[in-house]
């Protein structure tokens, strides 16, 4: 008798673990999980499209404006309604966030979306974001300070400390050559389409597969082709023990006006920019979540 009550208790415990995973599971799937990640998608576009938008300034008419995520930031803060935008943005990052952790803990969607490394990538995307969500917030919430910062200030602060470390050379070149082959890993995706198979391409009209197979492409590698120079700029730096030789996206921007192309150079990576805005824009709606 002992022993078939503790047998049981034993299924009746597994039952229990059961159905409490199932719940976790059903609200990972809920539509209050998929309408957080498509409102991320909304802002993620938002911040790429104003950086654009900025560095199209700069090419055409200089200017001290930051084309980064602090530019745009403080762009949105300018508007009218700007603190209810930022608080908004910054609940939409949020939830972006949220998204990516139960990809992390339940998988993405897809036949191969439970994989370790799939689950990884979500969870730095996690964090990433998090972070983002929580700079904007405070922001909104009246620290100046928060969000809006330089990025090359950062890059150049973060290269110094980590070059005054012992292997720090080692360390930042490193990271340099990781960002640089996020960067082309970035830009290959996207010119092979493997967006496509998130995307819910069955939806869409024979035009709108067009559309945004072509954002999807120009928008993802101009994004690639960025993060790629910033991390050469980072090996540069870690070479050469120069930490002001470290730029964040403002300054890799504007390197590009500096080459033979001039502004024109510059101008085409900030239509790409905005193209990856728009693209993310289409994530929103088309997006398997």
């Amino acid at each position: 008798m002992a022993t078939g009550s503790a047998t049981a208790g034993g299924r009746g415990r597994g039952r229990g673990r059961g159905r409490a995973r199932g719940q976790v599971l059903r609200a990972a799937n809920s539509p209050a999980v998929a309408a957080a990640a498509r409102s991320g998608f909304v802002a993620r576009g938002v911040i790429y499209v104003l950086i654009g938008v900025l560095s199209l300034r700069i090419a055409f008419f200089g200017g001290g404006e930051q084309a980064d995520r602090g530019g745009a930031i403080a762009e949105i803060a300018r508007k009218p309604f700007g603190t209810v935008l930022l608080w908004l943005l910054g609940i939409a990052l949020a939830g972006m966030a949220l998204w990516r952790l139960s990809e992390a803990v339940f998988g993405q969607a897809g036949p191969d979306g439970g994989k370790p490394g799939k689950r990884a990538m979500a969870a730095g995307r996690s964090v990433f974001y998090g972070f983002v969500a929580y700079s904007v917030l405070s922001y909104a919430a009246g620290d100046k300070g928060s969000g809006s910062g330089s990025s090359d200030r950062t890059s150049r602060d973060v290269t110094a400390k980590a070059l005054d470390w012992p292997g720090g050379q080692w360390i930042v070149g490193i990271a340099g050559a990781a960002v640089t082959a996020a960067g082309v890993w970035i830009a290959v995706r996207a010119v092979m389409r493997k967006f496509e198979k998130h995307l819910k391409m069955g939806e869409m009209s024979r035009r709108t597969r067009q559309v945004v197979a072509f954002l999807g492409v120009f928008g993802g590698a101009a994004r690639g082709v960025v993060f790629a120079t910033a991390g050469g700029f980072a090996v540069a730096a870690a070479v050469r023990h120069e930490p002001g030789r470290a730029k964040g996206m403002d300054d890799t921007l504007r390197t590009f006006a500096d080459t033979p192309a001039g502004p024109w150079l510059l101008a085409l990576m900030a239509v790409g920019l905005m193209t990856f805005g728009v693209f993310s824009w289409a994530n929103a709606r088309w997006r398997k979540v």
